[in-house]
């Protein structure tokens, strides 16, 4: 890498942010692209929608802006996203603070993280670009300098709305500067930057006795006090409060429910008016989107204090759960690990699969549906069909919930058991098995959580246990069989054949003795009974399967292996049924012959290159998969 090069290049992008000018100049930039002149919930808005979409299986769109971050709650982020829509329409819900409620490590902090991250970013490029008054503390819109009267006819003539007035230190500018030509004041591109304090904020709430409300709204500067004579001098304030600083773009309340009352009632005027209330000044103008969040116990209270009604009714509330897909909490413990400096220390195939199972069972609900177990819910939600229930039942299962996602197990709690075990001494590879012991160890410590829950836990890690028994059984077992696509295939063509044969009463050709022959019904039945077709429902199945030949036919594709899920699944475990007795005698061998060894071998070898596993956990699999099928 040529450092010095990029170093260059990173410094001319930098002073293509620098442009300064005159409000004339600005002027004539904002009448040929008004967008620049965006409001704060506009700008946010189009910051994520040029990321793109992408659309989901459950039919809600994937956010770009969100997608590499956040996993599994689309429809919290849908809300969002419809908040900041309607916002950018300039519809009466843009003056509102943006709550979200949820669970602890449910992901509401990472929300905000992104959108002021990306609140920064977007800022730095031309569709995101902003200009402010020069020197003006609260980075003001240049456009406020033209007078109230002239307006309307700029909105007509150039399209441009213009919202807001002049805070008290650019209008005492321009009258004792600029002697109120305003097209010579001057005007820069800001770039936003939470570190630099420039339209991003944050507030913390801390000990009430010693927060001062100046770090919201500013405060008097006593170094300039003396010199001007009276506080109501805009040159002896510091308009250097976090609601200030943040103008036109985002503020972020960390848990406001827990702050002081008189921080809170600063909000009711910012929300509904838009208007700031500082020391001795008229109202100062401020346009930001005020986001918080907080948890459920917190907001319960604060919904029972009638005290607090009227922020309440200026309050939208979005609430955050907890994921409840296993595909998409591997994505996070995926994200988390690789932001780690792990290296030397392997995590076997299904670790992460296993520990999700684990936590999103503590998360979901007890179904009222007769025969719907938490196991069934489980993969209902990942998008697997059941025996007993389709994905045309999830809505009606998710209808019948009241706070699900709302309890449970966190995904920090799962990162920190899962951390422990990685770091552990001479430790180069952890299974399924070390995560599940890591986290019903960590159970013990773990705080927050009664003996009834506890014990709650410790059987949902016996499923999950159940489940990896399951993935273990399978995964050996194929990488028995050699070429196993191939006999999948065979057996497939040899089924379809004999199943043609019995739909269309017709004989089968032997094909060495070339006599006829009437299908194959062991055959047939030795592959359907192992998906509980019963012996009245396999004409209509087999029936099926013609079907869904004829069906791709006519669209001139081929019917395979992969292209009826039940079929592929019964062939599957047909094969596996077959080669059981040799994967039993093999794995539990304890001294191996020459020629079991050599099987041990090849099934080790193709773990590693063909299933992600290494040296470790490839024998650790074999062992725990024969004292399985020695049980």
């Amino acid at each position: 890498m040529d450092l010095v090069k990029r170093l260059e290049e990173y410094r001319d992008r930098e002073r293509e942010l620098m442009w300064e000018g005159t409000f004339a100049q600005y002027f004539e930039i904002a009448s040929k692209k008004q967008d620049i002149s965006r409001l704060s919930h506009e700008r946010i808005y189009h910051m994520i929608m040029d990321a793109g979409t992408e659309a989901t299986r459950s039919g809600e769109p994937n956010y770009n802006f969100f997608s590499q971050e956040i996993f599994g709650i689309e429809k919290p982020l849908q809300q969002i996203v419809d908040y900041f829509h309607s916002a950018a329409q300039r519809l009466e819900v843009r003056k509102r603070v943006l709550l979200l409620m949820g669970p602890v490590g449910g992901g509401k902090s990472t929300i905000v993280y992104l959108i002021k991250r990306g609140l920064e970013a977007y800022s730095r490029t031309p569709d995101g670009a902003v200009y402010a008054i020069r020197d003006c503390p609260m980075h003001e819109e240049p456009l406020h300098l033209i007078p109230n009267e002239l307006r309307s006819d700029v909105e007509k003539e150039f399209g441009l709305y213009i919202e807001g007035d002049l805070c008290p230190h650019c209008r005492y500018m321009i009258d004792n500067q600029f002697n109120g030509r305003i097209e010579d004041v001057p005007v820069k591109r800001i770039a936003f930057s939470e570190k630099y304090r420039v339209g991003v904020g944050t507030f913390t709430p801390s000990d009430p006795k010693s927060q001062d409300i100046s770090e919201l709204v500013g405060g008097i500067d006593l170094s300039t006090i003396g010199e001007v004579g009276v506080e109501s001098d805009p040159r002896a304030y510091r308009f250097d409060g976090e609601l200030n600083i943040a103008n036109r773009g985002v503020m972020e309340f960390v848990e406001m429910l827990k702050t002081d009352e008189k921080f809170l009632y600063v909000l009711l005027t910012l929300s509904q008016e838009q208007n700031i209330k500082t020391g001795r000044f008229s109202m100062i103008y401020a346009d930001e989107v005020v986001m918080s969040h907080t948890n459920e116990h917190e907001y319960q209270s604060f919904v029972g204090n009638k005290k607090s009604e009227a922020l309440q009714d200026r309050i939208i509330l979005v609430k955050v759960p907890y994921n409840l897909r296993v595909s998409d909490e591997v994505k996070i413990y995926e994200k988390l690990l690789k932001q780690s400096a792990l290296q030397n220390v392997h995590i076997a195939p299904y670790t992460l699969r296993v520990a999700s199972i684990f936590a999103i069972l503590t998360r979901l609900e007890a179904s009222k549906k007769a025969g719907m177990s938490p196991l069934k819910k489980m993969k209902l939600y990942d998008g697997e069909d059941t025996e007993d229930f389709k994905q045309k039942d999830l809505r009606e299962l998710q209808e019948e919930t009241i706070r699900e996602g709302m309890d449970g197990i966190s995904p920090r709690y799962v990162i920190n058991q899962l951390s422990k075990a990685l770091v552990k001494q001479n430790v180069t590879c952890i299974n399924p098995i070390d995560a599940l012991r890591a986290l019903r160890d960590g159970l013990d410590q773990h705080t927050s959580i009664t003996r009834e829950e506890r014990d709650r836990y410790l059987n949902f890690i016996s499923e999950a246990r159940k489940e990896y028994d399951e993935i273990c059984r399978k995964e050996v077992q194929r990488a028995f069989v050699y070429s196993y696509e191939e006999n999948a295939r065979t057996l497939l063509n040899n089924y379809l054949d004999n199943v043609e044969s019995y739909c269309n009463k017709t004989k089968m050709r032997d094909p060495i003795t070339d006599e006829e022959m009437d299908p194959d019904e062991h055959l047939m039945r030795s592959i359907e009974e192992q998906i509980g077709v019963s012996e009245n429902a396999k004409r209509s199945f087999r029936e099926e399967i013609l079907i869904r030949i004829s069906s791709l036919a006519r669209k001139g594709m081929t019917f395979d292996y992969m292209s009826h899920e039940r079929l592929k699944e019964a062939i599957e475990k047909k094969l596996f049924a077959d080669l059981r007795d040799v994967v039993k005698i093999t794995t539990s061998t304890r001294t191996p012959d020459k020629d079991q060894l050599r099987k041990i071998n090849e099934v080790v070898n193709r773990l590693m290159t063909e299933h992600g596993y290494c040296h470790v956990c490839a024998n650790e699999i074999l062992r725990y998969t024969g004292s399985l099928l020695n049980r």
